[in-house]
Order: C-alpha cells, then structure tokens, then sequence
C-alpha cells in the first residue's frame, strides 16, 4: 500500500538528491496508477527535482520534473513501447518520450512526444 495511491508512496518521487522535494502531481499519480493496474509493476527512475538537482542530472531549465509534473519509469513486466503506445492512445494531453531504457511520462497538459 502507498501513500499516494494503491502502490506508489512519496517516497518513490522525492528528488534524487535528498533535499526532501516531494510534491507530486495528482494527475500524474491517476496515470501511473492506471499503468500500474494494467501492466504490473512500475519502477520510478525519477520524479519530482529540486532546480539543483535538475541541473546537476543534465534537465532543461522548464523541466516538467521541476513541477512535480513528470516521471521516469521502467514497467517491470512487460516491453516499454507497449506502455509507451499506452499512455499515448489514453492520454493525449501528455508529454511522452521513449528512451533506451526508460518511459518519461508528464502532465503538462498537451500532447508532446518524443
């Protein structure tokens, strides 16, 4: 059980650095849930960052991660492009990249893919 939804808790989103950045958007939080449910799951690479730690991992300045808007994940049981198509088709108003080993899933509220 997470304090966020069914399987994810706060702490899987905090930023990477250890400041204690924390806060998480709601919307996200539907979406991976529903991912989870339909996939298995879900590993967080990366959620919310704090500005420093933005820059320190090589983010652009308006990342959505600064928001609390976006999220790295690997699903654990199943292919990548699968969650990718996924995400894609269910939630238009996304912002979406597909990379070599992980899925950046965002809330910015309108479509980007990359």
């Amino acid at each position: 059980m997470g304090d966020l939804s069914e399987n994810f808790s706060r702490k899987e989103f905090e930023c990477g650095c250890g400041c204690g950045t924390d806060t998480i958007d709601a919307e996200l939080i539907r979406i991976l849930q529903d991912v989870r449910d339909k996939f298995g799951p879900i590993k967080i690479n990366s959620g919310v960052r704090c500005r420093d730690h933005n820059k320190k991992v090589g983010g652009v300045k308006t990342s959505q991660h600064i928001k609390g808007r976006a999220a790295d994940i690997v699903p654990l049981d199943c292919d990548l492009p699968a969650v990718w198509n996924y995400i894609n088709e269910i939630y238009p108003n996304t912002g979406l990249g597909l990379y070599g080993d992980f899925i950046h899933v965002d809330t910015r509220g309108s479509k980007a893919r990359w």
